[in-house]
């Protein structure tokens, strides 16, 4: 398969995809080929830029073909110092505290009046709940991503 840009002769453009270079140029000579804009039979190639994949890249990232486009990095890796900071700290969070899902408060509360053992702890908590721990001095923070939940 290949994509070409193609424009008419009233200079609308658009993208269409044939079998093959030789397929586009059967169908463009048998006047098949139109602008879905204008339905104008004379259209050619416009200029566009190549998409091509090379065997090196192809063979150094097998798995990751679907997450990369137009060049650019897979989406679950980190683009900007922001992101990149947010991700060393929930690994630092994740490895180093207890994930107690949605039993965050109560733990919380449980921990600051010396009912449970102190620990570092992490989990999720309604926005009520968590004003309810500010205001009796409970030291809480938001975190800046969404918890990895444990599932059975």
């Amino acid at each position: 398969m290949i994509s070409y840009t193609l424009k008419c002769e009233n200079d609308h453009q658009f993208d269409s995809w044939f079998q093959s270079a030789s397929a586009f140029d059967r169908l463009l000579l048998a006047g098949m080929v139109s602008c879905p804009t204008c339905e104008s039979a004379s259209v050619t190639k416009a200029i566009m830029s190549p998409r091509v994949r090379t065997a090196r890249k192809a063979a150094s990232a097998p798995n990751q073909a679907s997450d990369q486009t137009a060049g650019h990095a897979p989406l679950s890796t980190p683009a900007t110092d922001e992101e990149r900071a947010i991700a060393e700290l929930k690994s630092k969070i994740e490895a180093n505290s207890e994930y107690v899902g949605m039993e965050f408060a109560k733990q919380a509360r449980a921990i600051h009046d010396g009912d449970a053992p102190e620990r570092p702890i992490y989990g999720e908590a309604a926005p009520e709940e968590a004003m309810k721990l500010l205001e009796d001095g409970v030291p809480v923070a938001p975190l800046p991503f969404t918890p990895k939940r444990k599932t059975n």
